[in-house]
C-alpha cells in the first residue's frame, strides 16, 4: 500500500506568518499562525519559518511522505533564480535568494510564489474555480495581487512576473502608486486604497460620520469604513462606489483580453462585496461588450447583479465573477498545492537547468 503524501504550504505575509501541513487530498492536517517579525530582520524570519517548517513535516512524516514545501511570498519573483526581486511588505528582502536560502536549511525542495498565484491556485483546487480549468483571481488585501490559471496551471509570462493586476490604470488623473505607476486599482479598490480615500473624504469636512469614528477609534480601519457604509452612510457608501467602479474597469479589461470563464475574487476587502459589486457589474457591462455577451441572468428577485453567479444545466457559457469561498487559507492551500504537481515542480526546475546549461 503506497504511503500517503503530504505538503508543507506557506503564506510569508509582511504581518503574519502561517505555515499549515496538508494532504493530497486538501485535508488540513495542522496549521501555525505566529507574527512574521520583520523588524528582526529577514534572517530571523528565515530561521522561525524553518524551525516551524521542520517540527510540522517531523509530527507527520512517521505516517506520511513529504512531497515538498510551497512558500507564497509578497512580491515579484524570478523564477530562473528563485530570487525575491521586490516585496514592499518584506523590507530590506529585495534580490534576496530566498529559495536557495530555505533549501540550504531544510534539506529540501521549495516551491517559491508569489501569494496571489499562491492564493488563486487554492481557490482553483479547493475554492471557487474548483470546476475550471481556466481562472483569474484579484486579491484584494492591503494592496491588489493577481493571479491567473490556465489548463490547471499557473500562468508565469517570461519571468514568472504575470498577473500584476493591481498595477493595471484605472484612472490615468488618478494618485500615485509607489510602484511609480498613478491610477492603479491599487490605489482604489484595496485597504489601503480604502482608508485613502476616507481620509480625503474627512478632509473635504463632507463626511461627519466617517470624521466622528476616525477621531474615537485609534483603530480606525477600511473595516469600518464598511459597517458605516451598510449603516447608510452616504461618504462612505461613495467610497465603495469608487471601489466597485475601479474593480469594474479593471475586470473590464481582464475580459475583453483573456475571455476566460471564472473571474474569483478574494482577499479581506472582498467580504465588503455587497457595498461595492453593484457598481462593478454596472461599470463591468458597460465597458466590456464581451461580458455584456456572456454575463448570466440574474435569478429573479435578485437585489443587485452581484447574486448573478449560477449558469443553469445546459445553457450556454458564461462569464462568471464571483466571491472567493476559501477566505485567508486559500494562500496556504496554493502554496501546499504547487510541490504534488510534477508540471509545477519541472516549470521551476527547467530554468535553472537552461542557466546551467
Amino acid at each position: 500500500m503506497a504511503m500517503a503524501e503530504f505538503a508543507i504550504g506557506v503564506d510569508l505575509g509582511g504581518t503574519n506568518l502561517r505555515i499549515a501541513a496538508v494532504d493530497d487530498s486538501g485535508r488540513l492536517l495542522e496549521k501555525i499562525t505566529t507574527g512574521t517579525q520583520v523588524a528582526l530582520g529577514r534572517d530571523h524570519v528565515i530561521v522561525e519559518m524553518c524551525d516551524a517548517i521542520l517540527r510540522l513535516a517531523a509530527k507527520f512524516q512517521t505516517t506520511s511522505h513529504l512531497t515538498g514545501i510551497g512558500i507564497g511570498v509578497p512580491g515579484i519573483i524570478d523564477m530562473a533564480t528563485g530570487m525575491l526581486r521586490e516585496s514592499p511588505n518584506l523590507p530590506g528582502w529585495n534580490d534576496y535568494p530566498v529559495r536557495d536560502e530555505i533549501e540550504r536549511r531544510l534539506n529540501a525542495r521549495v516551491i517559491l510564489e508569489n501569494d496571489a498565484n499562491s492564493a488563486a491556485m487554492g481557490e482553483k483546487w479547493l475554492g471557487a474555480a474548483r470546476d475550471a480549468t481556466d481562472m483569474c483571481m484579484l486579491t484584494l488585501g492591503t494592496g491588489v495581487g493577481g493571479g491567473i490559471v490556465l489548463n490547471d496551471r499557473i500562468w508565469h509570462g517570461m519571468t514568472g512576473m504575470a498577473g500584476e493586476l493591481g498595477h493595471i490604470t484605472v484612472d490615468p488623473h488618478g494618485p500615485p502608486c509607489p510602484c511609480g505607476n498613478v491610477g492603479c486599482v491599487e490605489r482604489f479598490a484595496s485597504a489601503t486604497g480604502i482608508m485613502r480615500m476616507a481620509r480625503e473624504a474627512i478632509q473635504s469636512g463632507d463626511a461627519q460620520q466617517l470624521q466622528h469614528t476616525a477621531s474615537s477609534d485609534p483603530e480606525f480601519s477600511a473595516k469600518m469604513v464598511y459597517n458605516l457604509a451598510v449603516q447608510g452612510d452616504r461618504p462612505a457608501q461613495e467610497i465603495f462606489r469608487r471601489v466597485g467602479e475601479a474593480l469594474g474597469i479593471v475586470l473590464a479589461d481582464l475580459v475583453n483580453a483573456l475571455n476566460l470563464p471564472m473571474y474569483v475574487i478574494g482577499g479581506g476587502v472582498a467580504s465588503a462585496w455587497d457595498a461595492f459589486a453593484p457598481a462593478m457589474f454596472t461599470e463591468l457591462r458597460r465597458r466590456s461588450m464581451v461580458y455584456a455577451a456572456t454575463a448570466p441572468e440574474p435569478p429573479s428577485g435578485a437585489q443587485s447583479q452581484g447574486a448573478a453567479s449560477q449558469v443553469e444545466p445546459g445553457s450556454r457559457m458564461r462569464t462568471i465573477i464571483t466571491r472567493a469561498l476559501l477566505g485567508s487559507d486559500a494562500g496556504l492551500y496554493g502554496a501546499a498545492r504547487l510541490p504534488m504537481l510534477p508540471e509545477e515542480v519541472a516549470a521551476r526546475n527547467a530554468p535553472a537547468e537552461r542557466l546551467r546549461a
